[in-house]
């Protein structure tokens, strides 16, 4: 069982609309980079990045350098909380 701080962490990491949508795009795609993120969900580039940098620090999404470009795939904890939003 995770600590309620821990919880409290992932909880917060999906706690606005646009992360959700980030979430279930990147469920989508499988792994995605920050400007096709922008171009699929409509919205500035500067904005998708600082949500992808919360659900990285929740624990939700991973990032991976390829060259110069970096890739977001979702973490288990990730595929949990999509199960979860799913159900929801």
């Amino acid at each position: 069982m995770k600590t309620s701080r821990q919880l409290e962490r992932h909880f917060k990491g999906v706690a606005n609309h646009r992360r959700i949508d980030i979430l279930l795009l990147i469920d989508v795609e499988g792994k995605v980079n920050l400007d096709t993120i922008s171009h699929k969900l409509n919205c500035n580039m500067k904005t998708i990045s600082q949500h992808t940098r919360r659900l990285v620090q929740a624990g939700l999404v991973n990032k991976k350098y390829q060259g110069q470009m970096v890739f977001h795939s979702l973490t288990l904890y990730g595929k949990k909380f999509l199960t979860f939003i799913k159900k929801f």
